[in-house]
């Protein structure tokens, strides 16, 4: 039987009812699901995004470093500073324009192929991806990001928009994260809140600066009679990896590179969050895009006294400084530091026609929950996106991480 309809049964059969506290009920499965939609947003919003970038020739607001060059040139920092001129210009203002997805985002060699026609295509892919993370593999509770809007999420929902409930952490930029359930998975309406804490500014120096990171989203369902948090997160890239990999330099999270000490006041927020929602209920998930091998991290097995700079406890205290740094050189190791202890759901395999990054995407449950789940179960697959051969624009480069819950 499907999972989905099987949870379903279950639900019903124990809506409404007491369970007397000698009796134990049998386990929920839910599918449970992270997916990544590479600059999602409503056909409104792409073409905001095409006007834009048509006005401002396609330009590029990162600077390009020609090849052997470790940094950019200061002409290709003049370059970009130009470029973010132009597109400030174009919105009328940067706040505006932070809303409008840049030119680089849809990845096509041939600024000629991104139309509207194509961006279709890509909402079409997500459409039937989802549809059959749905229907194929019982998925009940989908984690998003890089979404713009709750709408631009029901948009992919399709004909399961009426069955699935929606939210979304509002932000000050294009890229946010939400997720969408179904509304019989529950025995009471979803609850969700926005988590600003982790939308960190980009350059706490600069009291002018607005620019920020992403925040997170909590969701709480209730399942089997108790609660269950779903926490999606974001984090910030190009922190990436501690082993190297490619092109790709190993950084801890004391690193000089700016990425890193973005990710670095990232760590505190994270921590403080995953600390609140243990102390409420022990039935938590953590899942989304960390952009971080936080796998490589845990295989290191490194000693507490090790985990930061000044060697204090990473079940204590977080000291931040003036800017919201911390000693910390670790991810994985302070948010399961004993105080709670979490556990990463093994990445069993990936089907085939998976492609896209790997070892960013992360489902974490807590200590009752992995408890509860058989050894022989606990694991989760990557799930290939839907798309047409040729197409332009990809509909992601993320594929989909899912497992089942029993709850």
């Amino acid at each position: 039987m499907n999972l989905r309809l099987s949870a379903l049964a279950l639900l019903s059969a124990t809506a409404g009812c007491t369970t007397p506290a000698t009796q134990v009920s049998q386990p929920v499965p839910l599918g449970v699901a992270s997916f990544n939609m590479a600059w999602a947003g409503t056909e409104a919003d792409f073409q905001a995004h095409l006007a834009m970038c048509t006005a401002v020739e396609w330009c590029d607001t990162r600077p390009r470093r020609n090849r052997g060059e470790s940094t950019p040139s200061p002409d290709a920092f003049a370059t970009a500073k130009r470029c973010e001129a132009a597109i400030d210009k174009f919105a009328g203002g940067a706040p505006r324009a932070m809303h409008i997805a840049p030119c680089n985002a849809y990845k096509s060699k041939n600024t000629a192929d991104v139309t509207l026609a194509n961006y279709r295509i890509k909402l079409v892919g997500l459409r039937a991806t989802i549809a059959r993370l749905i229907e194929k593999d019982g998925v009940q509770v989908i984690a998003f990001q890089e979404v713009k809007s709750d709408q631009a999420v029901r948009d992919v929902l399709g004909k399961h928009g009426a069955t699935f409930d929606v939210c979304f952490a509002p932000h000050n930029a294009f890229q946010t994260v939400a997720f969408a359930w179904n509304k019989a998975a529950t025995q009471k309406p979803g609850q969700c809140a926005s988590r600003t804490e982790l939308a960190v500014a980009d350059d706490p120096a600069n009291p002018a600066s607005f620019r920020t990171l992403r925040p997170g989203l909590a969701l709480e369902l209730t399942v089997n009679g108790q609660p269950v948090t779903f926490m999606n997160v974001h984090l910030k890239s190009a922190c990436a990896n501690l082993k190297p990999n490619g092109p790709f330099q190993p950084r801890k999270l004391d690193d000089a590179d700016a990425a890193c000490r973005v990710l670095n006041r990232q760590v505190p927020a994270l921590e403080d969050w995953v600390d609140a929602v243990a102390a409420k209920s022990p039935r938590f998930v953590l899942l989304g895009d960390f952009n971080r091998r936080i796998d490589e991290e845990a295989a290191e097995a490194v000693p507490p006294s090790h985990v930061r700079t000044d060697g204090s406890d990473p079940a204590g205290p977080n000291k931040k400084d003036a800017l919201g740094y911390v000693a910390t050189r670790y991810l994985w190791q302070e948010i399961s530091d004993g105080k709670p202890t979490l556990f990463q759901v093994p990445l069993s395999g990936a089907d085939s026609g998976c492609k896209g990054f790997a070892g960013l995407d992360h489902i974490v449950v807590s200590q009752a929950l992995r408890a509860a789940q058989p050894d022989a179960m606990f694991g989760s697959r990557k799930v290939p996106v839907v798309s047409e051969p040729g197409q332009v624009i990809e509909t992601s480069d993320h594929c989909p991480r899912i497992m089942t819950l029993n709850l």
